[in-house]
């Protein structure tokens, strides 16, 4: 397919960010809405981009995000997310914080929270949260990854082994309809297998951006975790695991009266 200047541009969009939206490209573009939705049609039947509802994401399953862009996609989303599974956590525990922009979030929102041990293998959460004095930060040992700062490989997987926590917080790059919980990177998803199997609770924080993703590398499946927490699920057979394998899911964004606002209200243990 031979592209134009615009669609070319849009695939570079895209492939920065993740997905583009119609709205966003037709002001952007100073084209009409139903412009770029041709331009979206074409670029999805050459299999170039994969449509969604509102726009199109980019479909490699090889590569992730670049982090700057990872950071500022859902952020709103992202930020409701950590505050909710902050308040899920109380004073004096120990908890596990993994690589990822939304655990991140959650990291943020542990702020006022008193003797918490909190190990992790994500440089950005043991930098913002060493000023608290009523915070113990551990950070794994191993390789840093120079795109993000996550921590990773064997001598991380070691260390974390070690310890057995009453928390686990962690994010993934994808989730599939049956459940799998997908990543980029072999080396993170060793981190992210030990954090699981050393944890009580384990808390899953994912945006529903998530659900449009595909990624090469298994952690594992989203019964082996006990609490779900999105900005919304869409995906029915991801509800219908949660009820089956009794996983609480907690949807941030649900108005009143939907059954995820309940979630909320109910308690965790």
């Amino acid at each position: 397919m031979l592209l134009s200047s615009r669609q070319s541009e849009i695939m570079s969009i895209a492939k920065e960010h993740g997905r583009v939206l119609v709205d966003d490209l037709s002001a952007r573009f100073g084209v009409t809405p139903q412009t770029i939705r041709k331009d979206l049609n074409d670029l999805c039947d050459s299999r170039a981009l994969t449509r969604i509802h509102g726009g199109a994401v980019f479909p490699s399953g090889n590569e992730n995000v670049k982090y700057d862009a990872r950071r500022s996609m859902a952020a709103t989303e992202k930020q409701a997310i950590g505050r909710m599974a902050a308040a899920i956590i109380p004073d004096n525990s120990s908890l596990f914080i993994n690589i990822g922009t939304t655990t991140e979030a959650v990291g943020e929102a542990l702020a006022d929270h008193k003797d918490l041990m909190v190990i992790t293998n994500n440089i950005n959460v043991a930098n913002r949260l060493r000023v608290y004095p009523f915070i113990e930060v551990v950070i794994a040992g191993g390789v840093v990854r120079g795109s993000d700062g996550g921590i990773v490989g064997e001598a991380a997987v070691d260390f974390i082994r070690q310890f057995k926590v009453d928390f686990a917080v962690i994010g993934v790059s994808a989730i599939d309809e049956d459940g799998a919980l997908l990543d980029f990177d072999y080396r993170e998803v060793k981190v992210a297998q030990a954090i699981i199997a050393n944890a009580r609770h384990v808390i899953l924080v994912s945006d529903a951006s998530k659900f449009e993703r595909t990624a090469p590398v298994r952690i594992g499946h989203i019964s082996q975790v006990h609490t779900f927490i999105t900005d919304h699920c869409p995906v029915p057979s991801i509800r219908q695991i949660c009820a089956e394998r009794d996983v609480r899911l907690i949807e941030t964004n649900v108005q009143n009266g939907d059954e995820g606002a309940k979630a909320v209200s109910k308690n965790i243990f």
